[in-house]
Order: structure tokens, then C-alpha cells, then sequence
């Protein structure tokens, strides 16, 4: 479905994207792992349109989307929630769902706003709360919840667990199976590799802006230089 090859990302003249190719099968959650700063943020923001690649290509069913708008590719089904949750703090929780949809014209806006509500109870019980008011881990919840309001094909989900705790990251990662079951592809960064790889089918390890690994997520898991890098083993 999502077909990343050969893109090449710079900050001025740092060469902070080098040469990566990934795919995303229809139906899949695909995680990429990697310290801070191998670029794993960079890809997700190339991909819809935020930094741009000076070469190769991106691919959403066939079609080259790496010269198109980033409000063309949010409404072709590619939505990133990023990293930090960036909730809009003055608004409501249900304000901030709704905005999530601001580029729909179908009229399932409120069924899927009630299925999100559905899966986060929490955002039904505090529906007219400001947002910034919200603990982390909810405000994660309203940024998946308005990612999902996108009505998204593939889903870029940019470090969900950080600064949770234990119990809300279970939570969050349960959550994100949950999505994938019910039909969205996910492309997933995050720095807990181990929970990552325990929900992916396959992964990708990247290293100061290379692909230094990639296989099924229980191969990775099982790799001697994975486990030592990054699961802590």
C-alpha cells in the first residue's frame, strides 16, 4: 500500500535521510525502531509532505504522492499523529475529534466520532474538557482519536508511549491493535522497541539515517544486536 524508495532527506546540510526504502503492506503494522536522532521522525514527516526528499519516491497505491500537498495526502488517507500529541488545548476534547475530519465530505463524521468514543471511553466522559487540561495519556488518546476522524487508509503513529506510564502504554499499544484490526495499516515510530515489535508483523531498525535491519518483528526481536541495542538485554 505504501511503498517508500530510495528518498534522501536533508537539514540544510545535514544529511539526515540516506538512501531508505520501506514498504507498508495493506493490512499491516510496520514499526521502525532506532536511537534518538536516526531520523525515524524525518521519514514520517516526508511522507506527508512536511520536509521533502530530494530523490526517489513515495507511494500510496501506485500513485507518487512526494510532490503533493500535505492536504492532499491527508485526504488521499495518510494521516500522521505526531509526536508529543499537539492537541489543541483552549478547544474541547470532542472539538478537537471534529477537527479531525475537517477535509471529510461523506456523512459518517458522526458514527466514526461515536466509535472513537467507543474506544476511548475516557474522551466520552470528558467530551466538553479542554484539552490541555488532560493527563498525557489522555491527550494521546484525543490525538489517535483525531487522527481516526481522518478516516485514514494508513495510519503514522510518531512515539505513542512517550512519557506514559507502564499502565497506559499497555493501554495505548492494545489500542493501536485494536485499529489495525478493525482495518487501518499502521506505520509506527517508537522508542520501546519491545512493545513495538511484541504488536508488529515486521520492522525496520534505522541507524543515523540508514536501514541497518529489517524482518518480521519476531525475528527482530530474537537478534542478538537488537536485543542488545535496543531492548536492553
Amino acid at each position: 500500500m505504501l511503498a517508500i524508495d530510495n528518498i534522501n532527506v536533508y537539514y540544510g546540510n545535514i544529511h539526515a535521510i540516506q538512501g531508505v526504502s520501506l514498504t507498508v503492506d495493506e493490512g499491516e503494522i510496520v514499526t521502525i525502531i532506532g536511537a534518538n536522532g536516526a531520523g525515524k521522525t524525518t521519514i514520517l514527516k516526508t511522507i506527508v509532505g512536511l520536509l521533502r526528499s530530494k530523490t526517489g519516491s513515495i507511494r500510496l497505491a501506485g500513485e507518487d504522492i512526494a510532490a503533493i500537498s500535505t492536504a492532499a495526502i491527508v485526504q488521499r488517507g495518510i494521516v500522521l499523529v505526531p509526536e508529543g500529541r499537539r492537541v489543541f488545548p483552549r478547544l474541547s476534547v470532542a472539538d478537537n475529534l471534529i477537527l479531525g475530519a475537517y477535509a471529510r465530505k461523506d456523512k459518517e463524521v458522526k458514527q466514526d466520532l461515536d466509535r472513537v468514543y467507543h474506544m476511548f471511553p475516557r474522551l466520552a466522559e470528558r467530551k466538553k474538557q479542554a484539552a490541555g487540561t488532560l493527563s498525557g495519556g489522555e491527550q494521546q488518546m484525543v490525538a489517535m482519536g483525531r487522527g481516526l476522524m481522518s478516516k485514514p487508509r494508513v495510519l503514522l503513529l510518531d512515539e505513542p508511549s512517550m512519557g506514559l506510564a507502564p499502565l497506559l502504554v499497555r493501554q495505548i499499544f492494545e489500542t493501536i491493535v485494536d485499529i489495525n484490526e478493525m482495518g487501518t495499516t499502521i506505520l509506527l515510530v517508537e522508542q520501546n522497541a519491545h512493545m513495538a515489535l511484541s504488536i508488529a508483523h515486521r520492522g525496520y531498525v534505522l541507524e543515523t539515517g540508514t536501514v541497518a535491519l529489517t524482518g518480521a518483528a519476531a525475528d527482530l526481536a530474537d537478534n542478538e544486536q537488537v536485543r542488545s541495542a535496543y531492548l536492553g538485554e
